[in-house]
Parts: structure tokens; C-alpha cells; sequence
């Protein structure tokens, strides 16, 4: 089974899961128990849950950057692997060029907007100028400008 399937399988299960949760659920007795959390609480888990969110995207970060990676490289290709002797076909070769890009095809879709910004530091010295139609370079002056006028601003540092 492809990463597809295992992703529809995941799905279901998950749906399936949270169906029967939801099903003994007490909303009255949640209600209550959510009235004596103090905002603390609240904040500090918040606080835990953009950490977690920061770790992540530094993590994702050094595997790219040591994979040599550009996210959004128009050139990206989906490959075979010899060494697990599996066709491009049978490789089912996931392509983040191709995320990018559906990524900017739905906000065109849902009239939202997405300013990607490659940071031209990091694009020459990589010689990743090539790219899908979407993101443009930038400096490190634009990462200011998004973080003083954005409501979200996702960051994604690179060495």
C-alpha cells in the first residue's frame, strides 16, 4: 500500500475514533471541568503547543538543509531508489515542489494569500533561484516587515 492509502487508513481510523470518544462524552460534565481550568492553564498550554510548533519547524529545517533540499525547486523530480530497488512508480516519490504550488493554487481558489518569501541569502548560496510560480525572493528586512504586519508569520530557519 502506497502513502495514500496508509494516509485514508490513518483517516478512518481517526474518524472512527473520535465518532465513538464522541458518543460517551458527558458536554454537561466537559462544560463544568473547563469553568474551574484557570486561564493559566489555558496560556501555558498555548505556550507548550507553539514550542512544540517552533520545534517542528526547525526540525524540518535541518533535514532539508542537510538534504539539500529547497522546498518550492521548480526542477524537483520524483525518482527511483536503487537501493531498496523500487521504480519511480513503485517509489511513489512525495514532492514538496508540487505542495507549494496546490498550496498557492488553493488560496488563489479561497481568495486568501500566501507571501512566501525565499530568503536571498540562502537562495544564492544554495543556487536554488529556480522555483514554482508563488514564492519570491526576499531579505531579511521582509521577515521583519511580515512579523511587525501579519497575523501569522511562519519562519522557517535555515543554517
Amino acid at each position: 500500500m502506497g502513502s495514500k492509502g496508509w494516509l485514508a487508513v490513518q483517516g478512518v481510523v481517526t474518524v472512527t475514533l473520535l465518532a465513538l470518544l464522541a458518543r460517551s462524552l458527558d458536554v454537561a460534565a466537559m462544560r463544568a471541568l473547563f469553568a474551574r481550568v484557570p486561564l493559566s492553564f489555558y496560556l501555558a498550554s498555548l505556550g507548550v503547543v507553539l514550542a512544540g510548533q517552533v520545534a517542528y519547524a526547525w526540525r524540518w529545517s535541518l533535514l532539508l538543509t542537510a538534504a539539500g533540499v529547497s522546498v518550492p525547486f521548480a526542477k524537483q523530480a520524483p525518482h527511483a531508489n536503487a537501493v531498496h530497488g523500487r521504480d519511480v512508480e513503485q517509489e511513489d516519490h512525495p514532492n514538496p515542489k508540487d505542495w507549494v504550488s496546490a498550496l498557492f493554487a488553493q488560496a488563489k481558489q479561497t481568495g486568501s494569500k500566501i507571501d512566501w518569501v525565499q530568503c536571498g541569502l540562502c537562495v544564492d548560496e544554495r543556487g536554488a533561484s529556480e522555483w514554482v510560480e508563488g514564492p519570491r525572493r526576499g531579505s531579511p528586512a521582509d521577515l521583519v516587515k511580515f512579523a511587525e504586519g501579519s497575523d501569522n508569520t511562519l519562519v522557517i530557519p535555515t543554517k
